[in-house]
C-alpha cells in the first residue's frame, strides 16, 4: 500500500541514490517483485494485503455514549482519497464552519484533500452534512448513518452537526488525530446513531484569577472539552489574587489588581479584544462563555485596586475585609474579603464591570459568585441585600444571574425577582444539610447547575500524594466523578427531599436542573499541562453524565473506563497531558507505515507506539519481517513523570533481506499487564536502477547500478561490467551470461541459452531454479554470504573454485548433465 509518508531507507551498499524519475514503472516493478517473491520460501504468497490498524473501533468507543447506536451488519465505510465533504446548497456559514473543521481534522492524518463543496449531490464515498426539519433532535441532537456508500450526518441545527462530527471522529481509528500522515486505512463500521443530550448545560469552569493563564491555554481547553460535547465555558476572571479582564475607564483593576497570581507567581490580564477572541473561538465550537467576577467576597484584588497603598483614586469605603487598610494575601485563604454593600463606589465599580463584560459576552448568563462570605465579614442581612441588588444589576444588563448556591439565601422568591441560577457545589451529605442550598434554590423557583465538589471538582487530587490539586473535597479519581451516590451517577436523584423543623424542602429533580459542570480552581495549577492533567480523564465523565441518558446499558463506570481507555492515544497524538488513572485499562496501540527501500538493509524507526502510563523499558515490540525471521525491536521515547504523561514511543529495528521483493511484515507490541496490539506493514525492497521488460534485441550490458530483467526476453548475450549488478527474474536470455567483478548477480528462474560464467563477484550471488543450456562456472567470489546455487538444471559442467565462502545449494540440489567439480562437487 502506498501512503504519502512512505519511507525510503538510505543505501548501505555504496550504490548511488536515484530520483523518482529514474525508478521503474510500477507495472514493471510488480513483475520483478512478484517473481522474486514467489521464489522465496517463507515470503508472501499471492497479493499483499494493505496494512490494517489493530485499534478497536465502533460505537463501543464513543464518549459520551450516544442515546441510540445500532450496528449495520455487513457495512464498512472506508475514507478514500477522492472523498468530499458535501453540504446542501445554501448551507449557512455555521454549517460551513463545521464542515471546514471536519476537513481540517481529517486532512493531516490521511493526507487526503477532502474538499468541502455544496455543488451537487453526495456520491458514493462522500461525507454529507445536512440540516433537516427534525424537532425530535432539538438544538444539539444529530443523526449519523454510516454505510459502505458513505457517511450521512443530519441535524436540525448547526450545533447538532458539530456534535455529530465529534462522534464521527471517535468512530474513526484513533490515529486520525495525528497531525502527520499515518497509513490508515480509515474505516468506520456501519452504524446508525440518533443522539440528543440529557441536559442543555454541560460545563467546565476554569479559574484564571488565582493563576493567570493566557488566551491560548483557554482556547486549547475549549478544543479539548468541545470534543466531549461540553457546551459551556465558565470563566472565573476575578478573585482575591487577581482581576484578569481590562475594564475601560478603570485601568487600576488590571494595573494593580492583575499584578500577581497565588503564591506570588506572575500575574497578567487580557485585553477586551483578547477576551472577545476567546468568546468567539468558543462560539465557533458551540460553547457559551459565562464570565464570573466573584462578589461580594473573593474580591481582594478589586479592593487593593481602590483601597490599597497603590490605589489612585483611593476609595476606602469599598473595603469590608478583615484588614483595614487591606493587604495582599496571595495564599489560598478564603473568607476574609468583601466589598461593602453600602458603598456607592462598590456599585459604580460593579456596574462598569457587569455592563462591559455583559456587552462583550453574547451568552445569556453572568456569574457573580456569592460564595464563602462568613457572617463575621458580612451579616446575613447585608449579604442578602448585596445579592438581591447584584442580581438586579445583572438582569438590568440583559443577563440571567448565576451564583454559587449560597445565593439561594437571597430573595429570589419575591414578586418580580429576576429568574436566576444557583450552582450547587457543597460536598456534604446530599441527603442531609449538605443539599439544602440547592433545595432552597428550587423552593424559590431557581434553576440549578449541579457541581458537587466531591464529584465534579477537577482541582481535587487524584491520588493522596499528588503534587497537583487540593484535598478538602476528597481524593477523587474517575470513579468518584462517575458515581455520585454509591453506584449511581444520576444528578436528578442526588438531592432528595428533606424535612427540617417541620418544613419539607423539595427534592432537586431533572425538572429543576439546568445541567452539570466541572469547576477547576487553580491554586496549584500553573500551566496548561497542569490543567490538562487535572481535567482528563475526569472531565469526560462529567460530560457523559451531562449528555447521555441516565438509563442506558453502557451508562456504567465499567463501560466508561473501557471506552475512555482508547482515548489515551488520541490525547497523546494531540500532545495533551492527562493522568493515567489506575482505574482505566489503558491500551497499547501501534502504527507502522509501509517501507520502501532501495537497499536490502531496512534500518531505523518502524512504528509509533502508544502505551499511556508505561515506561519504554516496560513495553516490548517484536517485528516479523515477512521473510521467515522475527526479532525484537528497540522501544525508545520519553517516559512520563508524576504529573506528565509519557509521549508516543518509537520502535526501531534493523534487518537485511536476502532478496528484492514485497514483504508483508508486522510489529506486535505488548505493555505491562499483557495487553498487546499488532499492525501489518509492507516492506518493498527494490534495488533496481534500470528495469528491462518485454523484448530486448541484441546484447545487453549491465553497467553501474542494478539492472533488473523483469520477465524479459534478451536475444543476445548479457554482460555485467565490474561494479555493476544484475537481477534477472524469470528472464529468457538467448545467449551467454558473463560477469567479472560484479557487485551482485541474481538469476531467479527463467533460462539462459548458453554458458553462465561468474567471476570475482563481490556481493550476493544467487542462481536459483534456472535452466542453463551450458556450463555454469562460479569462481573467485568474495562476499559476506555464500553463493547460492539451488534447484538449477545445468546442461554442462558445474564448476566452482576459489569462492569465499564456498557455494551452497540451500538444501535444494541441482540437476547437472555433466561433472560437478571443485567446491560444487556435492551440489
Amino acid at each position: 500500500m502506498t501512503t504519502p509518508d512512505r519511507r525510503r531507507t538510505g543505501s548501505r551498499d555504496g550504490r548511488t541514490g536515484r530520483s523518482a524519475a529514474t525508478r521503474p514503472g510500477r507495472a514493471a516493478l510488480a513483475v520483478v517483485l512478484t517473481v522474486q517473491t514467489a521464489l522465496l520460501a517463507g515470503q508472501v504468497a499471492g497479493p499483499v494485503a494493505p496494512a490494517t490498524a489493530a485499534a478497536p473501533g465502533g460505537a463501543a468507543r464513543i464518549v459520551p455514549v450516544p442515546a441510540s447506536a445500532e450496528a449495520v451488519p455487513g457495512e464498512t465505510f472506508t475514507l478514500a482519497p477522492r472523498a468530499r465533504i458535501v453540504l446542501a446548497p445554501g448551507a449557512g456559514p455555521e454549517v460551513g464552519g463545521v464542515a471546514d473543521e471536519l476537513a481540517e481534522l481529517l486532512r493531516p492524518a490521511t493526507g487526503y484533500p477532502l474538499p468541502v463543496t455544496n455543488a451537487g449531490a453526495a456520491r458514493s464515498g462522500d461525507l454529507e452534512l445536512r440540516l433537516v426539519p427534525a424537532a425530535e433532535l432539538g438544538d444539539e441532537g444529530y443523526r449519523l448513518d454510516v454505510t459502505a456508500g458513505g457517511v450521512r450526518l443530519a441535524a436540525a441545527r448547526p450545533a447538532g452537526l458539530f456534535y455529530g462530527v465529534q462522534t464521527l471522529r471517535q468512530l474513526l481509528p484513533p490515529w486520525i488525530e495525528s497531525r502527520t500522515v499515518r497509513p490508515g486505512p480509515w474505516t468506520v463500521a456501519g452504524v446508525r446513531i440518533e443522539d440528543v443530550p440529557r441536559y442543555a448545560y454541560r460545563g467546565v469552569m476554569l479559574d484564571i484569577a488565582r493563576h493567570f493563564q493566557p488566551p491560548a491555554v483557554v482556547k486549547r481547553l475549549v478544543d479539548q472539552a468541545a470534543a466531549y460535547k461540553v457546551n459551556t465555558l465558565h470563566l472565573h476572571v476575578g478573585d482575591d489574587q487577581g482581576f484578569r479582564i481590562a475594564i475601560d475607564g478603570r485601568p487600576e483593576l488590571t494595573e494593580i489588581g492583575a499584578q500577581f497570581s497565588i503564591d506570588n507567581d506572575p500575574g497578567g490580564h487580557w485585553t477586551q479584544a483578547e477576551y472577545v477572541d476567546v468568546v468567539e473561538y468558543a462560539a465557533a465550537h458551540f460553547m457559551t462563555v459565562i464570565p464570573e467576577v466573584d462578589t461580594p467576597g473573593h474580591t481582594n484584588a478589586i479592593i487593593m485596586s481602590y483601597a490599597g497603598p497603590e490605589a489612585d483614586p483611593v476609595l476606602p469605603d469599598v473595603n469590608c475585609s478583615n484588614r483595614n487598610p487591606p493587604v495582599w494575601n496571595l495564599t489560598g485563604a478564603v473568607g476574609y474579603s468583601a466589598l461593602c454593600p453600602e458603598s456607592p463606589h462598590t456599585w459604580e465599580i460593579l456596574t462598569d464591570v457587569v455592563a462591559q463584560l455583559s456587552a462583550l459576552t453574547p451568552g445569556p448568563y453572568y456569574h457573580f459568585g456569592g460564595d464563602e462570605v462568613p457572617a463575621s465579614i458580612l451579616s446575613h442581612e447585608r449579604y442578602v441585600d448585596f445579592v438581591d441588588r447584584k442580581a438586579e444589576l445583572v438582569a438590568a444588563h440583559g443577563k440571567i444571574p448565576v451564583g454559587w448556591a449560597e445565593i439561594s439565601q437571597a430573595s429570589f422568591d419575591r414578586p418580580g425577582a429576576a429568574p436566576a441560577v444557583a450552582q450547587f457545589w457543597n460536598n456534604g451529605n446530599p441527603a442531609g444539610a449538605g443539599g439544602d442550598t440547592a433545595r432552597r434554590a428550587v423552593q424559590k423557583g431557581m434553576k440549578v447547575v449541579m457541581s458537587p465538589a466531591n464529584h465534579t471538582y477537577l482541582d481535587m487530587r487524584q491520588w493522596p500524594e499528588s503534587p497537583l490539586g487540593l484535598g478538602w473535597a476528597g481524593i477523587l479519581d474517575v470513579s468518584h466523578f462517575y458515581h455520585w451516590s454509591g453506584t449511581s451517577s444520576d444528578p436528578g436523584s442526588y438531592i432528595p427531599a428533606r424535612t427540617v423543623g417541620g418544613e419539607t424542602l423539595p427534592a432537586v429533580t431533572d425538572a429543576d436542573i439546568l445541567g452539570v459542570e466541572s469547576p477547576m480552581w487553580s491554586e496549584t495549577l500553573r500551566t496548561g499541562a497542569d490543567i490538562e492533567f487535572q481535567a482528563f480523564p475526569r472531565l469526560p465523565a462529567t460530560a457523559e453524565i451531562g449528555w447521555s441518558p441516565n438509563v442506558h446499558p453502557e451508562r456504567t463506570l465499567e463501560s466508561f473506563v473501557d471506552r475512555i481507555a482508547g482515548h489515551g492515544l488520541r490525547w497523546q497524538l494531540a500532545g495533551q497531558n492527562f493522568h493515567t488513572s489506575p482505574q482505566v485499562p489503558w491500551r497499547v496501540d501501534v502504527s507502522a507505515p509501509d517501507v520502501a527501500s532501495d537497499s536490502r538493509t531496512v534500518d531505523g524507526a518502524l512504528a509509533s507506539i502508544s502505551a499511556p502510563g508505561a515506561a519504554p523499558d516496560q513495553v516490548t515490540a517484536t517485528v516479523d519481517w515477512g521473510d521467515g525471521s522475527s526479532f525484537p525491536a528497540i522501544v525508545q521515547g520519553t517516559s512520563g513523570t508524576v504529573t506528565r504523561v509519557n509521549g508516543l514511543y518509537t520502535a526501531t529495528a534493523s534487518h537485511r533481506y536476502a532478496r528484492d521483493g514485497v514483504y508483508r511484515a508486522s510489529v506486535t507490541v505488548t505493555r505491562p499487564g499483557g495487553a498487546s496490539s499488532s499492525t501489518g506493514f509492507t516492506v518493498t525492497v527494490d534495488t533496481c536502477t534500470r528495469t528491462v521488460t518485454g523484448q530486448h534485441r541484441g546484447p545487453l550490458v549491465a553497467g553501474a547500478g542494478v539492472t533488473c530483467l523483469a520477465g524479459a526476453t534478451v536475444s543476445g548475450p548479457v554482460t555485467v561490467r565490474p561494479g555493476g549488478a544484475l537481477i534477472a527474474s524469470a528472464a529468457s536470455i538467448r545467449g551467454p551470461v558473463q560477469a567479472a567483478g560484479a557487485s551482485g548477480v541474481e538469476l531467479l528462474g527463467g533460462s539462459v541459452a548458453g554458458p553462465v560464467t561468474l567471476t570475482g563477484t563481490t556481493g550476493q550471488l544467487v542462481v536459483e531454479r534456472v535452466r542453463v543450456d551450458g556450463p555454469l562456472v562460479v569462481t573467485g567470489t568474495d562476499a559476506d554470504t555464500a553463493p547460492l546455487l539451488a534447484g538449477n538444471t545445468v546442461a554442462g559442467p558445474l564448476v566452482c573454485t576459489g569462492n569465499t565462502p564456498a557455494p551452497s545449494d540451500g538444501g535444494i540440489p541441482n540437476t547437472v548433465r555433466g561433472p560437478a567439480t571443485g567446491q560444487c562437487r556435492d551440489l
